[in-house]
């Protein structure tokens, strides 16, 4: 893992110089046209409430979630405000906040601007989803096909097509195939077919490919896809470790560096499957949110970074951070909110630093 780690960094340390040049930037280009929608696949980092309509323990619409977001309202998205899609979908003019596509009060305009199929809990590996009783990726595709037959009745084929292939496209999830189903509950992961890490994420991105070919069927021709976060330094994978909650609550070096490769190789992979019809944009939040964890109190003005505004903020997430929890003062201080999920400000700080990604997009649209 070495060489990886030394790769990353210099690819990392050439990244920082060119987001920096971008930081000022306030607004998407205004000569630039805007996507027709922004339709998201993934998990809680994208989910804005598909998990309040389905059976699942994996929710969040209830207090203190929310606590922070319009008018305090607990959406079902893990934290207490706004997503990083949230904060894309109103740089680039399309909407304000992505909202969930099973929320049966959403209106046509909802719709024809795009929504999210996510759905926290979920990952790649479809065994993952179904652990914690949630959406698969394949039934996000489902969900997605159903949501085009109902525009397709409303504005017709031809129209419906010209709506999905000037929309953005956005993946994010991962994490939870890791840190829930192949070291949480390994036993969920067949040994023998996946005896190491490696195999085990080389089937994850046979499943992102065609995850990915399937969108291009369905005609999407702009997507971004998001790495994985520094994993090993999420709390509650900390306090999960017994020799990383034991030493200092340091972040657990083994998933960090699983994380690196896996991103290294996701990036390459997206590039390759680019044709001249269809871009891939490749997004990282590993460094952002390392950044945060490692400089957040320093640099960033960040006063907690390792631990969550909600409980202990050791291990509280969905149904164990509630109504009843302690909570923080001002989570605009703290990098996670729960456990697991970073706070509105956080989830700003990773946008700001994906901004140029976005950008690229906006600059690679065709009107």
């Amino acid at each position: 893992m070495d060489s990886y780690l030394a790769v990353y960094y210099i690819i990392s340390l050439l990244s920082m110089i060119f987001f920096t040049s971008n930081y000022a930037q306030p607004q998407a280009p205004a000569a630039k046209p805007k996507p027709s929608a922004l339709f998201v696949f993934g998990d809680s980092t994208v989910d804005a409430g598909n998990n309040n309509f389905i059976r699942t323990m994996m929710k969040s619409n209830f207090p203190p979630y929310g606590r922070d977001f319009v008018n305090h309202v607990p959406t079902g998205r893990f934290t207490n405000g706004r997503l990083v899609s949230d904060f894309i979908a109103s740089y680039t003019g399309v909407k304000d906040i992505v909202p969930a596509y099973l929320d049966p009060t959403l209106g046509i305009e909802d719709l024809m601007t795009g929504v999210t199929f996510a759905s926290a809990g979920t990952g790649f590996d479809p065994m993952t989803a179904t652990l914690s009783s949630v959406i698969s990726f394949e039934q996000q595709m489902e969900y997605f096909k159903e949501y085009k037959s109902k525009i397709e009745m409303l504005i017709g084929k031809e129209s419906t097509l010209e709506l999905i292939t000037k929309a953005v496209f956005m993946i994010s999830a991962g994490t939870n195939d890791f840190i829930v189903n192949y070291y949480g509950l390994g036993e969920a992961v067949d040994q023998y077919i996946y005896p190491n890490v490696t195999s085990y994420s080389n089937f994850l991105f046979q499943n992102v490919e065609n995850f990915i070919k399937e969108l291009i069927n369905q005609g999407a021709r702009k997507i971004a896809m998001v790495g994985l976060p520094p994993m090993g330094c999420l709390p509650e994978v900390i306090t999960l470790n017994k020799d990383a909650a034991t030493h200092g609550r340091k972040c657990v070096e083994q998933m960090l560096s699983v994380a690196i490769e896996y991103n290294i190789i996701l990036e390459n992979k997206l590039k390759a499957m680019q044709t001249a019809d269809t871009k891939l944009y490749y997004a990282d939040i590993y460094k952002p949110i390392l950044d945060m964890i490692q400089f957040g109190e320093s640099k960033l003005g960040f006063e907690e970074v390792s631990t969550g505004c909600c409980g202990s903020g050791y291990i509280e997430a969905a149904m164990l951070c509630n109504i009843n929890s302690p909570i923080c003062d001002d989570a605009s201080k703290y990098v996670f909110w729960d456990s697991v999920h970073p706070t509105e400000r956080a989830y700003h700080y990773v946008f700001t630093t994906i901004r140029p990604v976005v950008d690229m997009v906006l600059n690679d649209y065709i009107n």
